[in-house]
């Protein structure tokens, strides 16, 4: 009996330790997680980091693996789904995918976590929903940051697109794309679930979306859901067809615009010059040795320029 009790309070000491240790690991991660019900989406949220908050819309699973640790030093950063990266519980249709809803999700997150003022971050098309939100709810942002994008998706763009990809790309990045396209035709493509085929047609768009053309950015991709209706409309139609002018007269709030140098997915940097002068505030910094993705891509000097433009911006 006095053994059986020895063994007991060892035990239950040792389960004591485990939690502590538990406790002081996730503590020092300083990471939490959670979910947001949308509507009939279950949108996933993980915070990491100390400081400002910032909510970073996209995928609570691609987007981590795209910033920084040190980042995360600074800023306390949210990243949080929106409605293309969670499976759908009911039939929907395209007014699901609005834009104002997937503004409206962001606020009700930024309520729910009682986060106050906010920094908010879009990469590629999350822009568009970023600056929308900011206009929306400028009292509750403090700075919005938009990375690799163009002032719309439009044919324009996308011709401008083309012409700069045949142009300016030197043979070896052209030769990496073909052979690329000879690996995985459209043929096999089509063959693939539209998940896998949404992300491997991006994979396989590696020359066009990374300063090294042989990046394989599959590891990034690896447990990431994909909603294709959502990306089918509201790039396919939303962002093709978006004005951001429209409500920048009465928005006073900074924005920085970070842009790589080598990014062939979107309308090079010269698109922006004939709309700068619609904001009050804009800040554009060029990466001369990125792609689409310069927080990753150069981490270092991207979270120099960030960090440095947002305390010259503080309010």
């Amino acid at each position: 009996m006095k053994q059986s009790r020895i063994q007991l309070a060892g035990s239950i000491l040792m389960t004591i330790i485990l939690m502590l240790t538990q406790q002081a690991v996730q503590g020092q991660n300083n990471i939490s997680t959670g979910t947001i019900q949308a509507d009939q989406f279950n949108l996933s949220y993980v915070i990491e980091g100390e400081g400002e908050p910032a909510i970073v819309i996209g995928s609570s699973i691609y987007y981590p693996r795209t910033f920084s640790k040190n980042l995360r030093k600074h800023l306390k950063l949210i990243f949080l789904d929106h409605r293309g990266f969670v499976p759908s519980t009911a039939n929907v249709d395209s007014t699901d995918f609005s834009l104002d809803k997937i503004i409206m999700d962001i606020e009700r997150t930024r309520q729910k976590l009682e986060l106050g003022k906010i920094i908010i971050i879009g990469h590629s098309g999350h822009s568009y929903m970023a600056l929308e939100y900011a206009k929306k709810f400028p009292e509750n942002v403090t700075s919005v940051v938009m990375i690799a994008i163009a002032p719309d998706l439009g044919g324009s763009n996308e011709s401008l697109i083309e012409r700069t990809w045949q142009e300016s790309v030197d043979p070896e990045r052209k030769k990496a794309m073909e052979e690329n396209l000879l690996r995985l035709p459209d043929k096999k493509l089509f063959q693939l679930s539209p998940r896998e085929a949404f992300i491997q047609s991006y994979v396989r768009l590696g020359p066009k979306a990374w300063y090294d053309p042989q990046f394989d950015s599959s590891p990034l991709w690896e447990g990431v859901e994909i909603n294709v209706d959502m990306f089918t409309y509201m790039w396919g139609r939303v962002f093709r067809d978006i004005d951001i002018t429209k409500g920048l007269d009465n928005f006073h709030k900074p924005v920085f615009l970070a842009l790589g140098r080598y990014d062939y997915l979107v309308a090079p940097a010269s698109t922006w010059d004939p709309i700068r002068s619609k904001f009050h505030d804009l800040t554009i910094r060029v990466f001369e040795k990125s792609g689409h993705t310069p927080q990753y891509e150069q981490a270092v000097l991207f979270d120099k320029e960030l960090l440095e433009w947002l305390e010259l911006k503080k309010e």
